[in-house]
């Protein structure tokens, strides 16, 4: 990706989040060790270094950690959004939901360089509606299966009812 290409993409998912309720601040992370290359939390905050920063779409995923969070617990995190197992899987279907909101391709947050390999089998998994983590996107109230969207008159996953949970 052009560094052309990468600024208009990180800009218009800073501008999607800003919509919703996040926060951002620019610093230099040349000295913080990050779970993701030019990204880090600062009591619900991100904090950026788009000198480090390689992958936009990582941005979607970081939030989807925090999105997934009561507010209470997100203005406590500091570093790294954590590694809790449903978070995680949450996590990874709020940001695909979110790069399709958006109109981007999936490779955008399931990039070859993340999730350990796995980044093809998610591209194929979402992209053929077998979607890990919504279950529990539903139970939280952020969005809907088809079943309980037609139950409920409203689009199903991956639209989205609320983006955060509050």
């Amino acid at each position: 990706m052009l560094e052309d290409e990468k600024a208009v993409l990180l800009y218009r998912i800073m501008q999607f989040l800003v919509e919703i309720g996040f926060q951002f601040r620019e610093a230099d992370l040349s000295q913080q060790k990050t779970f993701v290359p030019g990204i880090a939390i600062d009591r619900g905050a991100f904090l950026i270094d788009r000198s480090r920063l390689l992958y936009p779409g990582d941005l979607l995923h970081e939030a989807g950690h925090l999105a997934v969070m009561t507010n209470e617990r997100r203005t406590r995190i500091q570093g790294d959004a954590g590694k809790k197992a449903a978070e995680e899987m949450m996590a990874i279907a709020w940001s695909y939901a979110a790069a399709v909101y958006l109109g981007l391709e999936a490779k955008i947050v399931f990039h070859e360089a993340g999730y350990k390999g796995g980044s093809e089998s998610l591209i194929d998994n979402f992209t053929h509606g077998r979607y890990i983590g919504v279950p529990m996107l539903q139970w939280i109230g952020l969005t809907a299966e088809e079943k309980r969207a037609r139950e409920l008159g409203i689009q199903p996953y991956p639209a989205m009812i609320k983006w955060v949970l509050e």
